[in-house]
């Protein structure tokens, strides 16, 4: 296969799936949710932790939402390239050993180590969507994330959540103009 006909079938992705906006918006909603739950004083970090697990079971049905209202494809027919961003998202699943090994033995550091991985997770699509924009924003949620959960108190841990979800909606926003400046140079 030719390098054209790649990058073809990649721009192809990026324009019927919106770059994949409906799932970052969908994770910015999710994330609020999380930084809400990290506000409880009632709670300690590892039933906040447990709650967070529980919030994120959310943003498929949430992603499908915001599909059917931005009206982006999850499937792209003819296209060999569709199945590999499932996978990239399946890929995320094999750090969660870790982040249970958080929860289990430093419950304070979960939602820290919870948004390093969600950040992470996020580079790969930056060459399946052509847009460097998921590069950057998994580098600065990662590392971001690091340097709050770094300096913040116990009690603080809910400020990782508000930057994560305003990284995202960021992103969103970036990834939105991104899909307007390629569908000028498309015909849909």
């Amino acid at each position: 296969m030719e390098t054209k006909d790649f990058d073809y079938l990649r721009d192809e992705l990026s324009l019927r799936a919106k770059n994949g906006l409906d799932f970052t918006l969908a994770a910015s909603v999710v994330w609020a949710l999380i930084a809400i739950i990290w506000t409880i004083d009632e709670a300690d970090a590892y039933d906040k932790s447990v709650l967070t697990f529980i919030v994120g079971g959310i943003l498929l049905p949430l992603a499908f939402t915001f599909s059917k209202v931005l009206k982006t494809n999850w499937k792209v027919k003819n296209n060999p390239l569709q199945p590999l961003g499932l996978w990239l998202n399946f890929a995320q699943l094999f750090y969660f050993p870790f982040l249970f090994f958080c929860l289990l033995r430093y419950p304070q550091y979960f939602l820290m180590a919870y948004a390093i991985i969600t950040g992470a997770h996020f580079f790969p699509y930056a060459w399946y969507y052509r847009t460097a924009w998921y590069a950057v924003f998994a580098g600065i949620v990662s590392f971001g994330a690091l340097m709050i959960g770094y300096q913040a108190f116990t009690g603080e841990q809910f400020v990782i959540g508000i930057f994560t979800s305003a990284c995202l909606a960021l992103l969103s926003i970036f990834l939105y103009v991104d899909f307007n400046r390629r569908k000028q140079r498309w015909y849909l």
